[in-house]
């Protein structure tokens, strides 16, 4: 069974789509298998997969709203990754879950029937704590968090795990924090030093050891439909993203690992 990421922060700007196209590329490069659910009305992470959304006949707004099942959406993203897309549509599915019942449990109940295929699947949550992030939420094993070290960063991210904790108690028991990626990082800036330090001190290594600099290859590769890694594999920003990916796989297989110690220990 795959395991479900929620890249997610409620704050814009700080490199999730960024972060769920070049990992899911950078997995798939792996031989991982790996699915990408753009589960953002602004369609950022469906376009940064060379998909364009005006040629889509149906999307996350369809799969939500029961017109489609998952399969029938899903589309290859720059022929590494699947990817099921979204578009500006997907608002009416946002303001449509607030009248149903049990409105948080649909994306779950909607990905039984493909969870089985991948390895891995990848949702980039929109830059707020909405339905839509709920869903996601409810859905994943684990959530990353990227952000970027700047003064409301850590105000911020107390918010969000808080969000995190409501929802282990009434929603998702099994709900982790992944990690936290620092993203646009530049280590000249002794503020971004300062709010990386305090990270490290509180989260230990839920930290990423990986940190995503600012890059103009990672900035330009999305307005070519491409991850950085096939649009300039050499690049810093691509060499960052394999490194995550690298560290993500690592971290699995570790907690595989400490699983089976624990249940022979129980045995």
């Amino acid at each position: 069974m795959s395991k479900i990421i929620a890249v997610a922060n409620q704050k814009g700007g700080v490199g999730k789509t960024t972060t769920s196209v070049n990992l899911a590329a950078s997995l798939a490069a792996t031989k991982r298998k790996v699915l990408l659910i753009d589960l953002d009305p602004q369609g950022n992470a469906t376009v940064g997969s060379g998909i364009k959304t005006s040629q889509l006949s149906a999307t996350m707004n369809d799969l939500l709203l029961d017109l489609v099942d998952a399969s029938e959406i899903t589309v290859n993203g720059n022929g590494c990754y699947s990817l099921l897309p979204a578009d500006n549509r997907l608002t009416v599915a946002e303001v449509r879950l607030l009248k149903r019942e049990n409105r948080e449990f649909l994306l779950r109940e909607k990905l039984e029937s493909v969870r089985n295929l991948y390895d891995f699947i990848l949702i980039d949550c929109p830059p707020s704590l909405n339905m839509l992030t709920v869903n996601a939420l409810v859905a994943a094993n684990s959530i990353l968090i990227p952000m970027q070290c700047e003064y409301y960063a850590m105000e911020g991210l107390a918010g969000l795990l808080n969000t995190i904790d409501q929802l282990r108690q009434t929603a998702n028991p099994g709900l982790e924090l992944e990690g936290l990626l620092r993203t646009m990082f530049d280590g000249r800036n002794r503020l971004a030093l300062e709010v990386s330090e305090q990270l490290i001190s509180h989260f230990g290594d839920k930290v990423y050891q990986t940190v995503i600099p600012r890059n103009v290859r990672l900035a330009e590769a999305p307005s070519h439909g491409l991850p950085a890694l096939q649009y300039d594999n050499k690049s810093h920003g691509a060499a960052a993203y394999l490194a995550l990916a690298g560290e993500v796989l690592r971290r699995q297989d570790t907690t595989k690992y400490s699983s089976g110690l624990t249940m022979g220990a129980e045995l």
